[in-house]
């Protein structure tokens, strides 16, 4: 049996999770906006990325004897002044949602919930690529500033990023 302060915090995550991959689309699409298609792919990928980290918070509750309770998602931001804008709030998204992690294995440390805090340990994990991912863009458009050229190079280099599901070990 789950317990219920996880299961509850579990499941506030997996909606924190849906936002996640809401907020990428919504990243998507205003990239399409501006003909940054390779950077819309990116965004794509990253939202299916955040789908599966859902997945594995659903399952994971529901194998536990859990219940799942999806809610409302919050409509993410749609607009947005530039490209480096959008990838300098991927990484301050992803960088919260580290800090929504860091605040799980927290309590199921204090519940000593051995199956809950190894579960979160993948996230751990993940959310430093997450991260990592985000800033390496940002990054680059920061150097590149409003450079055309530069900015065609990357938008084809992110273009080029395929969805690759996670293993499930």
């Amino acid at each position: 049996m789950m317990n219920k302060r996880i299961e509850e915090a579990f499941n506030t995550h997996l909606n924190a999770e849906m936002y996640s991959a809401y907020l990428y689309l919504s990243m998507s699409a205003w990239l399409e906006s501006t003909n940054m298609k390779g950077m819309a792919n990116w965004m794509r990928v990253q939202a299916q990325e955040e789908m599966t980290h859902v997945m594995k918070f659903y399952t994971f509750i529901i194998d536990r004897g859990g219940k799942v309770k999806l809610a409302s998602i919050d409509g993410p931001k749609g607009e947005w002044k530039s490209t480096l804008e959008v990838f300098e709030d991927a990484y301050k998204h992803e960088c919260k949602v580290s800090a929504l992690i860091a605040d799980l294995v927290t309590l199921t440390e204090q519940e000593h919930d051995r199956p809950a805090d190894t579960f979160l340990q993948w996230f751990v994990n993940e959310q430093v690529e997450e991260e990592k991912s985000a800033l390496e863009v940002a990054d680059k458009l920061r150097l590149v500033g409003d450079n055309g050229a530069a900015l065609f190079m990357i938008d084809n280099e992110l273009g080029a990023r395929v969805f690759v599901p996670p293993a499930t070990a």
